[in-house]
């Protein structure tokens, strides 16, 4: 496999996985072509390699700024914008993980605690749910206590907590 194969089957693949992470497929694809650049790229760039629209390329870098994943970076004597983005692949996982739980995990605890503390009339069926939310709320809760804990740590921290996890 020669070096363009191989560059547009990984961007292709690393967007397929965005939704994984929670994103679209071009924002995948645009930090994919960022990753494996040698260089930070501008927009008309990232358009030209991707084969997308400069509105689609622009709404893409800011979700991916707004992340915390992309950033621009000043290059003197140029007037475009450059982008670059985090280059180290277990810092990179951190942040996706933290800013996951931000935007999903918070939201949906919190919808837990409300349903689960709803009033009990005695019924059986209001019962059951206030028990179910309530367990599901906990692990919930637990789950990114954990999660957290881990992202929160510094440097090298997938590989800290997995050989802790083995121990």
């Amino acid at each position: 496999m020669e070096y363009q194969e191989a560059k547009d089957k990984f961007i292709s693949t690393w967007g397929s996985l965005g939704s994984l992470w929670g994103i679209n497929k071009a924002m995948a694809q645009i930090q994919a072509l960022l990753f494996i650049s040698t260089k930070p790229l501008s927009m008309e760039d990232i358009m030209e390699e991707l084969k997308i629209s400069r509105g689609n390329t622009s709404m893409n870098l800011r979700q991916l700024m707004d992340w915390g994943i992309v950033t621009k970076e000043i290059i003197p004597g140029e007037r475009k914008e450059y982008f670059t983005t985090e280059k180290d692949v277990q810092e990179l996982a951190r942040i996706v993980a933290k800013e996951r739980s931000r935007r999903e995990i918070k939201p949906v605890i919190k919808i837990l605690k409300d349903v689960s503390s709803i009033k009990d009339d005695g019924t059986e069926k209001t019962k059951e749910l206030i028990k179910q939310t309530k367990a599901l709320h906990e692990l919930t809760d637990t789950m990114d206590t954990m999660i957290n804990k881990v992202v929160n740590q510094q440097q090298k921290w997938l590989t800290k907590s997995l050989l802790k996890l083995f121990k």
